[in-house]
């Protein structure tokens, strides 16, 4: 079972989707246009995105890089589009595979199944299995749970990948370049996307930039995470 947004203005198709995904076992939540995905990644958490091209606010392959700005969740296109040059542009952009419509249940059955593997085999081989611990906050990488002073972290995938990754240097001031390398394996990017991953992060953390507890920016040098009131790391 996997929990799928679902990007379709289309009704008719639409709600055949989520009847196919919800009879599949998946949890399904579906929107209309590329702003509303944009909402829901950034609140919920996704196994795999289904995003058409045909929008009615932006264009799809717009919407794919705004959202590999804020998740790296894994996304197929669905797309009326069969030119081999816009595909290989739309995979290159971060689409992790594409369907042309039409296509069958089946299909999209055994594409799902195939980018659902890659994922899981990749995040199995990367986390290390030590506990991290600072301050009040524990991160595991190896159940990519992640607590504050014992209560459950509600975390989208590259929230804990930056928490984790911050949590494994405490009280080193990372430089924002490294960020983008390591938590988004971009060699370059826009500040805009840690500076909004780290305003999310910083809500679930209970805390604001101006009152900072455990996240810290240094204007133009980078971010550290340390344990409130000097407190050191366990």
């Amino acid at each position: 079972m996997a929990s799928v947004l679902v990007v379709e203005d289309d009704q008719f198709v639409r709600s055949a989707l989520i009847r196919h995904l919800t009879d599949a076992t998946h949890t399904v939540r579906s929107v209309g246009t590329a702003l509303e995905a944009l909402r829901e990644v950034a609140h919920f958490r996704f196994d795999v995105v289904i995003l058409d091209l045909g929008l009615p606010d932006l264009d799809g392959s717009e919407a794919l890089k705004m959202l590999r700005g804020i998740t790296d969740v894994p996304v197929i296109v669905a797309t009326a589009r069969d030119d081999e040059t816009e595909i290989v542009r739309l995979l290159n952009a971060g689409a992790d595979d594409y369907l042309t419509k039409p296509f069958s249940v089946a299909h999209l059955s055994a594409r799902m199944a195939a980018v659902l593997r890659r994922a899981r085999s990749g995040s199995a081989e990367a986390p290390p299995s030590t506990v991290l611990r600072v301050g009040g906050l524990t991160v595991d990488p190896l159940r990519r749970q992640a607590e504050l002073d014992g209560v459950r972290l509600d975390l989208t995938r590259r929230e804990f990948d930056l928490l984790a990754f911050l949590a494994g240097r405490p009280g080193v001031v990372v430089p924002r370049k490294e960020l983008l390398a390591e938590v988004w394996q971009q060699s370059y990017g826009d500040d805009q996307t840690i500076d909004v991953h780290l305003s999310w992060l910083r809500r679930k953390l209970g805390e604001t930039a101006a009152r900072p507890r455990y996240l810290h920016t240094l204007r133009g040098v980078g971010v550290k995470l340390e344990p409130p009131g000097g407190e050191p790391p366990r």
